[in-house]
């Protein structure tokens, strides 16, 4: 694994495959409250690509453009905060979107583990170390442990979404899988808006 690290936005000239694994790193889980500092990302070639961001206002116009075109792909596991983060602090509807939380919830029904963790290590059979998830992601200068923990959260995406895409299909639940995700954007708006635990569609 290859890491590369940017700062404030992705370099002229790079291009991506059609399926593009992503993930953020925030001050804290609140995608409004707790502000964007990082976001990795790799399209399978063994390269990961680290954004780091300072304080807003942020611009990224060449990872904006990314996230908008609808060729790529984004693939993430929960991605629900991660949309509602880059929505927030970027201004973008990140689309198309696959989560692999949503996927794995709705095939693998025979337990609550859904992790990534926990899905990592039961169908791709690595156990991804988490030591660094609750570390300063705003401290300027970033350590290479916590550069590794960032890509090692995009690295296995590829083969976690075959495994769940078997198994979706296996389940005859890739058409409500697809709507969920479709439906994504909304969700992660609502976020943005403070309806974050109420269930607009409870009676």
């Amino acid at each position: 694994m290859k890491i590369e690290l940017h700062h404030g936005d992705l370099p002229e000239g790079l291009s991506f495959g059609p399926i593009l694994a992503m993930d953020t790193e925030a001050m804290g889980l609140h995608p409004v409250r707790d502000r964007l500092c990082l976001a990795q990302m790799t399209d399978g070639s063994g390269t990961v690509h680290i954004v780091k961001f300072g304080q807003p206002p942020l611009k990224a116009p060449r990872l904006k453009a990314v996230l908008k075109d609808k060729k790529i792909l984004k693939l993430y596991h929960f991605a629900r905060f991660d949309i509602a983060l880059l929505k927030s602090y970027l201004g973008v509807e990140v689309s198309p979107v696959y989560c692999t939380k949503i996927a794995s919830k709705l095939v693998r029904t025979f337990t609550e583990r859904h992790g990534l963790k926990d899905l990592v290590k039961e169908l791709v059979g690595v156990d991804l170390a988490k030591q660094q998830q609750t570390s300063d992601w705003g401290a300027e200068t970033l350590s290479q442990a916590q550069l590794e923990y960032a890509a090692s959260d995009v690295i296995h995406l590829h083969k976690l979404k075959e495994a769940l895409d078997r198994l979706l299909a296996r389940e005859g639940r890739m058409k409500i899988a697809q709507a969920c995700f479709d439906f994504l954007p909304t969700r992660a708006e609502l976020d943005t808006l403070e309806w974050v635990e109420e269930d607009v569609f409870a009676h």
